[in-house]
């Protein structure tokens, strides 16, 4: 298809496949922690603004996380089936660490799960709050065993190779490699950086169509306050981060950088923009800031990092991919700053819900969280390209022997199902955000002796039977 390689057409399909599928569990961690707070904070002030948000966010959370299950077990299959090279070498390392995904956190969040979406006035106030918290402890137990498969293939170290095959020595040094720690906080970050925009873009939604509710002036402010904490918090850990991928991937920093190649005696200039050019080795059309790339990387005025050219050919990502997802990672995280700024001045003021400017920007700036995150997982793994294995295995080594037209075909038939199923659920998802939060919606305090004779008996027709229950 599209005159591609069985490799290229492979790494298209394992990238739309994470792609989709990471939006779903960062959202779900972001909203498992959201709810955790939420309905700590009703038990505490026993207001019922809180506990009216947390049964409609709780809905969206529930379609999240059964879109983020369905859409992993396909990502996972995929090791078996397009990359059964890979998994041959370095199976016994990330096959026990998924394992230990499935046993801790997904068993967590499942026990729990139904407890916490279904268990409303069904146990006491204080075993569904344990609930809430157990499945936002599994969403973040999970990240911590996929970060750690991951930032082994990124970073590996406790291993032996035996006969061609990894062999784990020390799972310590496995799970804590080096890139670990920074790509987990990272990560987790951008997560409730995410969420917190994708319920400040629907307070932001409801205030410009008129709706100054108190569940709706409760979210918002949340949502903006979450922000004023987390997106200068990932600046900081974002630095750290790239000091990390300095030391163990410098070929991934040059790239990220557009840097080829170091001028005796002088600083290394910060490239804002420009078009990287693999072939003839330099970027082009540089718009320069001079000496903040050395301040940045180096914590100097005059420090260097190796460029691109002191690498293989070979060996060097394609800087004019990650030069720019980089960039549009960073530039929208700039973007958020500028709304937490926004909002905590309006806040000064004591004007947060009236201006329709702001939001407006929380609105525009609703998906931007998932965007982010995405052009940074493409940096983080086209970045590490030739190599599927950092230094270990390149990628065209891992891929299953199959041939172009089986690879098409397969790509073909998932970008249907997945626009059909995924859309469907997502557009069912926008559809419960523009409804809003509804306190007649909450479950009626009698629902401990309700015992509906069929399924769709235990649902309202309308608040009508809620209001008399109450």
């Amino acid at each position: 298809m599209f005159n591609l390689t069985a490799l290229e057409l492979a790494r298209i399909q394992f990238g739309f496949t994470l792609s989709f599928h990471i939006i779903f569990p960062a959202i779900t961690i972001g909203l498992a922690t959201y709810l955790a707070i939420l309905e700590g904070l009703w038990l505490w002030k026993k207001n019922e603004v809180y506990k009216t948000l947390y049964h409609f966010w709780s809905k969206i959370f529930a379609v999240n996380f059964g879109m983020g299950v369905v859409s992993g077990l396909v990502m996972a299959y995929q090791f078996g089936t397009n990359w059964s090279q890979y998994s041959k070498f370095a199976g016994s390392i990330t096959g026990p660490l998924l394992t230990y995904e499935v046993l801790t956190a997904f068993f967590l969040e499942a026990g729990f799960l139904g407890v916490m979406l279904f268990g409303w006035n069904k146990v006491g106030a204080r075993l569904h709050y344990f609930a809430t918290i157990m499945v936002a402890i599994g969403t973040l137990i999970s990240a911590t065993w996929i970060l750690a498969s991951n930032s082994w293939m990124q970073t590996p170290q406790g291993y032996s190779i035996v006969n061609g095959v990894v062999v784990p020595i020390d799972w310590i040094a496995v799970i804590f490699n080096p890139s670990f720690p920074y790509r987990l906080a990272h990560m987790v970050m951008a997560a409730f950086i995410s969420t917190g925009l994708f319920v400040g873009a629907s307070g932001a939604w409801h205030l410009l169509r008129g709706n100054r509710g108190p569940e709706v002036k409760k979210m918002f402010s949340m949502a903006m306050w979450s922000l004023i904490i987390t997106a200068p918090l990932q600046v900081v850990i974002g630095d750290m981060h790239g000091l990390n991928t300095l030391e163990h991937q410098p070929a991934k920093v040059a790239a990220m950088e557009g840097h080829w190649e170091n001028v005796p005696g002088e600083s290394v200039p910060l490239i804002l923009f420009g078009l990287p050019d693999m072939e003839a080795e330099t970027t082009r059309y540089k718009i320069e800031i001079p000496a903040l790339g050395s301040l940045i990387l180096t914590h100097s005025l005059d420090g260097q990092y190796p460029g691109l050219k002191e690498f293989p050919r070979e060996d060097r990502p394609n800087a004019s991919i990650i030069f720019w997802t980089f960039r549009v990672m960073v530039g929208l995280g700039m973007l958020m700053i500028l709304l937490a700024v926004w909002s905590a001045f309006s806040h000064w003021r004591g004007r947060p819900y009236e201006s329709r400017s702001l939001s407006r920007f929380a609105l525009m700036m609703g998906p931007t969280g998932l965007i982010a995150l995405l052009a940074g997982w493409y940096t983080t793994e086209i970045g590490r390209q030739p190599w599927v294995v950092y230094g270990l295995m390149r990628t065209a080594d891992a891929v299953s022997n199959h041939s172009e037209l089986t690879l098409s075909v397969t790509l073909i038939v998932l970008l249907i199902l997945y626009a059909s199923v995924f859309g469907t659920g997502i557009g069912y998802m926008m559809k419960l955000i523009k409804r809003g939060p509804d306190p007649l919606e909450n479950p009626p305090d009698d629902a401990l002796d309700h015992r509906p004779a069929r399924p769709l008996s235990a649902a309202t027709e309308s608040g009508q039977s809620t209001i008399t229950n109450r």
